[in-house]
């Protein structure tokens, strides 16, 4: 199975069917330092409303950079990730080896797998934790994908998703920026070519901006690197290549896993492009 989930996903990327996020982890993981783990640490526990994840078990579906499932496996977690793009699951293995998590008692394993693959995601029993940041609404078949993540979740378990905000015409827009720019070199080269100049602009004034209110030019960037730890450079190559590309309004989630015997237990939404965050819980 997992020969054929890497040739599928190195033909999607072929034909213009899908981004190579990996190549973009690659790039971030060399940006990677302690201060970034520790962040993304505090929003996990922050958004899970907990002080440790001690005994838990932690399942993340598309992984990416792995930086989440190190996060979780730092504070404790016995950690399963899987990613559906080969180079995303070398990144996490790559995370493994770098910060030697053999030494601790808890676990982590890491494999290639499709959240999409409802046999697959049944097979992986169950788990106090299912996360999935940012992810299913690029499989190609977002619902299917969060009616698959429901099912892993014990009783009073706690999923926690991220999937970006409906925002009409606009997601429209960016649906075919991001078609665009993966449709080949030339699409790519293209839409580099007309994004580039402005987010070069953005950033000279948000380092004025950043002189301004914090008194550093990278104020701004230090303030998005505080939120999850995550770079803002990598986000926008990964928010114009981000294909494929669904969107939800939140209203819209919360009925999808009410109707699953799931309850909200927070919520932080956005009004802009970014992603609406969800922590539901299970009760059955």
């Amino acid at each position: 199975m997992l020969v054929s989930v890497e040739n599928s996903h190195s033909a999607e990327i072929e034909n213009g069917k899908r981004y190579a996020f990996g190549e973009n982890w690659w790039s971030f993981l060399n940006t990677l330092d302690d201060d970034r783990i520790a962040k993304a640490e505090n929003s996990l526990l922050g958004m899970l409303g907990v002080n440790s994840l001690v005994g838990q078990s932690f399942l993340d579906v598309g992984c990416g950079s792995g930086l989440f499932s190190l996060a979780a496996y730092r504070l404790g977690a016995n950690v399963h990730s899987l990613d559906y793009d080969p180079a995303s699951v070398a990144c996490a293995r790559t995370l493994k080896e770098r910060y030697d998590v053999d030494k601790q008692a808890n676990e982590w394993t890491v494999e290639e797998g499709s959240a999409l693959d409802v046999d697959y995601i049944k097979s992986l029993g169950r788990y106090d934790i299912v996360y999935s940041w940012g992810v299913l609404h690029h499989t190609g078949n977002m619902y299917l994908g969060l009616e698959n993540i429901s099912i892993p979740v014990k009783m009073n378990g706690k999923l926690f998703i991220a999937i970006y905000n409906d925002q009409g015409n606009l997601s429209n827009y960016w649906r075919r920026v991001k078609k665009m720019y993966c449709s080949g070199k030339v699409g790519r080269t293209l839409i580099t070519a007309l994004f580039f100049p402005y987010y070069s602009t953005r950033s000279g004034v948000l380092g004025v901006l950043g002189v301004l209110r914090y008194g550093n030019p990278m104020g701004h960037a230090n303030a998005f690197r505080k939120n999850r730890g995550m770079s803002i450079s990598h986000d926008r190559v990964d928010w114009l290549g981000g294909y494929p590309f669904e969107v939800a309004k939140p209203e819209e989630l919360i009925e999808f896993y009410r109707k699953k015997d799931y309850v909200l237990e927070k919520l932080v939404s956005t009004n802009r492009n970014g992603c609406n965050q969800f922590v539901f819980r299970s009760k059955g």
